[in-house]
């Protein structure tokens, strides 16, 4: 975690340096905005604090020069007390924050520490779509909750090294996704390859996987190449792995072991490189245990594992997911984007899709198709006549409006339990005209 702190005060820049530190900050300290001014980039992966009165350029020129640079590189102003209207003006132009002088220590950290989480984001969420820029074909993966923002950052940070993964997941929770996520963003200029070790045969695994020679058995006329020789410089992904027969396991731990594989019916060792993620939906250790599958395997494929979490633990992403899915939909069979009410969409934010994502899909595809039934006493007036865009809008400003409630139209409140900035709140309200009496 990076900090640049700019305040001109010495004994305060110390004591503020001296905080950032012990809460795990690497902080670069300045007495000026102008000695900041080398500091700041657009792939800065920290935090900028800054006090808004210093000599020279102000606290406010430098924040027009950082919004200007990356309007989300996030920076905390410092505002001296009662300077309420300057602190207002700093929101508005583009900080992510504000605290009022004296500060507590702890209220220093977590406006710090959550403005970094949001650097961080950023900054992952534009390698991913590098990647995908890079592999246009690669699914998107939709949804804001901490649990998949977490695997974001996961994927960001293996998918370059090139180790074997074991993706878990229950069906339909986004395995082949994330594969080829991390296929995307690994840089490996190979393809894609992906094979249902459910799906095929025993008696045709080994040549499917390893290729043969012609005349490897009958009807071997020619050479065959493998799927794991064709991956070769790319990614294999072995799906449903605990469905691969025992024997072809073994097999595979040498391929991987050595690197090298055979074609059946050969006798020419040849070398590989190929990144292996296979997935499961099944507790691969506990299949060890039964002798179901091999423990050796398992410790091999799984340098590092990811655990994908069930729609029912990601319910915040369903309506991202929802939206997604019926555009795709809507597009594809021709039909007019759906509607739906608030009611509706808090009901299915409460189902518990044991199919996961891939049953939002189906149920989302079925929406478009009108084989759903319509909204009911609960829908808003108009909601018929309301396009997609314009639901979610209704949605957000009927949640916002029962947060600010609870916690009796406290913002800074409202904006914790959202998981908003503070000014990402305000713009909210502006927007949807919701009037609050406190900050």
């Amino acid at each position: 975690m990076q900090a640049i702190l700019i305040e001109d005060e010495a004994a305060l820049r110390l004591a503020t340096a001296q905080t950032l530190e012990l809460g795990g900050f690497e902080v670069q300290a300045c007495a000026s905005a102008e000695q900041a001014q080398p500091l700041l980039r657009c792939d800065y992966a920290g935090v900028i604090v800054t006090d808004v009165r210093l000599p020279g350029a102000s606290g406010l020129d430098l924040l027009d020069q950082v919004v200007a640079l990356d309007a989300e590189l996030p920076v905390i102003v410092v505002t001296g007390h009662g300077d309420v209207g300057m602190a207002v003006s700093a929101m508005r132009s583009g900080a992510y924050d504000f605290i009022e002088k004296p500060f507590a220590a702890e209220r220093l950290l977590e406006a710090v520490r959550r403005a970094q989480e949001r650097r961080a984001l950023v900054l992952e969420n534009r390698a991913l779509k590098s990647a995908w820029a890079l592999h246009p074909d690669t699914p998107q993966l939709v949804g804001r909750s901490d649990a998949i923002e977490r695997l974001k950052v996961l994927i960001r940070n293996i998918a370059p090294t090139g180790v074997d993964i074991l993706i878990n997941g229950a069906t339909g929770s986004g395995k082949e996704v994330a594969a080829r996520l991390i296929h995307a963003a690994s840089g490996r200029k190979g393809n894609f390859v992906a094979i249902n070790c459910g799906a095929l045969p025993e008696s045709v695994f080994e040549s499917e996987i390893f290729g043969h020679e012609a005349g490897a058995f009958t009807g071997a006329q020619k050479r065959r190449i493998g799927k794991l020789e064709y991956a070769s410089g790319g990614t294999v992904f072995l799906d449903e792995i605990e469905s691969m027969p025992l024997a072809m396991q073994v097999k595979l731990l040498r391929v991987l072991q050595e690197r090298r594989l055979e074609r059946l019916g050969g006798n020419e060792g040849i070398a590989t490189d190929f990144r292996i993620v296979a997935a499961s939906k099944a507790d691969l250790l506990q299949l060890s245990a039964q002798g179901l599958f091999r423990e050796d395997l398992y410790y091999r494929i799984g340098v590092v594992t990811i655990d994908l979490p069930r729609l029912c633990e990601r319910r915040a992403d369903i309506p991202l997911l929802l939206a997604h899915f019926v555009q795709h939909a809507a597009q594809r069979f021709g039909r007019p984007l759906p509607q739906w009410s608030a009611p509706q969409m808090e009901l299915w934010q409460r189902a518990e899709w044991p199919g996961n994502v891939r049953e939002l899909r189906n149920f989302a595809e079925r929406l478009v198709l009108g084989l759903v039934p319509a909204p009911g006493n609960g829908a808003p007036a108009g909601a018929a006549a309301q396009s997609l865009p314009q639901q979610l809008d209704t949605y957000e400003r009927e949640l916002i409006a029962r947060t600010l409630a609870g916690v009796d139209g406290n913002v800074a409140s409202a904006a914790d339990q959202l998981g908003l900035p503070r000014k990402t709140l305000y713009d909210k309200l502006k927007k949807y005209q919701l009037a609050t009496g406190r900050k």
